[in-house]
């Protein structure tokens, strides 16, 4: 008897009364609550005729506007795009490009004359424009060391910078990697009739990335050392936070097609306007089929020229007013009772399924 009593005593005090206290202790159920039950108060509205037709109709007057506003204002953007790439070749090397580029004795400077078709007010922004470039390449992206970039103590650490991670003695190389290897290194002066326009190149790049991945005391050594040079080389004595051509380029696009923010010009350009363009045509696009432009553009409060958003809005706008009207033609047509039970496959005659 008083064994009995002490085994059910040791069982949790309980006893096998409580059937439901021991399945919890069994199975090691949560402790209860209208949230993990999901249990809380719910809003469950039913789609009425009524509600489904305001609702689109709604949505299609607010979006429709919006979608006319949007191209509006890219209508307003004024661009100047040119492609100079294959124009800046010498005739007589138009059927060897390459060799053009990757032969330092001829001479790569060019001029461009461009036509100002519209007024544009400053500030001007001045972009270079790759085709057929994939800085969204998996090794290309990852051929780069952000603590490197962004702490002094940790120059010397270059893994993942293949094959860019050090010269040919062994010397580690600030910046590594294929992305800073690669910079663009094409230049732009702009002149109309005597008048130079300057460039501004400060704060082209993103804020946060001028001071939190790129150190200022992080100074470029033994770059572009090697016996086969990328692109644009580096001043040494500068600190990689005021390096911004370098900064905007080591953002890598998302698409082959791009455009990178080389500078702005903080004059006003005239309709008719005639501007020369002096460049210097450094970059090799030629070995992979790849195309330059140079873009001078306004912008507005939506930004730059892009009619995508415009249309967007309208073509969702303009099919949800179609939905509207063509949900309440059928309603009007062949209204139908809320919840006629008529409907259930299971209520249907059987001659009518």
């Amino acid at each position: 008897m008083d064994s009995s009593n002490a085994a059910g005593t040791s069982n949790g005090g309980s006893g096998d009364g409580d059937p439901a206290a021991a399945a919890r202790r069994n199975t090691k159920m949560p402790k209860y609550s209208k949230f993990t039950q999901q249990e809380l108060p719910a809003c469950k509205p039913i789609l009425t005729p009524k509600w489904v037709v305001s609702v689109f109709f709604l949505v299609g007057v607010i979006f429709v506007p919006v979608g006319v506003v949007s191209l509006l204002a890219a209508r307003d953007v004024v661009e100047i795009i040119d492609r100079y790439d294959d124009a800046c070749v010498p005739v007589n090397m138009t059927d060897n490009k390459l060799g053009y580029i990757q032969n330092e004795t001829i001479s790569k400077e060019c001029t461009r004359t461009l036509t100002v078709t519209k007024d544009m007010k400053q500030p001007i922004f001045v972009y270079y424009q790759l085709d057929n470039f994939y800085q969204n390449h998996r090794r290309y992206v990852k051929s780069r060391n952000d603590a490197q970039l962004r702490d002094y103590k940790k120059a010397n650490q270059t893994t993942s910078c293949e094959p860019e991670r050090t010269t040919a003695d062994g010397k580690p190389i600030v910046p590594c990697g294929l992305i800073a290897w690669s910079l663009f290194n094409d230049t732009y002066i702009f002149n109309r009739g005597n008048e130079n326009l300057t460039v501004d190149k400060k704060d082209i790049s993103w804020k946060s990335d001028r001071e939190h991945k790129f150190a200022k005391n992080v100074y470029p050594s033994n770059f572009q050392n090697g016996g086969l040079i990328g692109g644009a080389k580096l001043d040494s004595s500068i600190p990689l936070s005021d390096q911004e051509d370098l900064i905007v380029w080591m953002r890598t696009a998302a698409l082959p097609t791009f455009r990178k923010l080389y500078g702005r010009i903080y004059v006003d350009l005239k309709e008719n306007d005639t501007i020369t363009v002096k460049l210097d045509n450094n970059y090799n696009t030629y070995s992979f089929g790849g195309k330059k432009k140079l873009v001078l553009s306004t912008a507005t409060w939506l930004g730059g020229k892009n009619d995508f958003l415009g249309f967007a809005y309208l073509i969702v706008g303009g099919l949800c007013i179609f939905l509207a009207f063509a949900f309440t033609l059928l309603y009007v047509i062949k209204p139908r009772k809320l919840g006629d039970h008529n409907y259930l496959s299971w209520n249907r005659h059987p001659a009518g399924r």
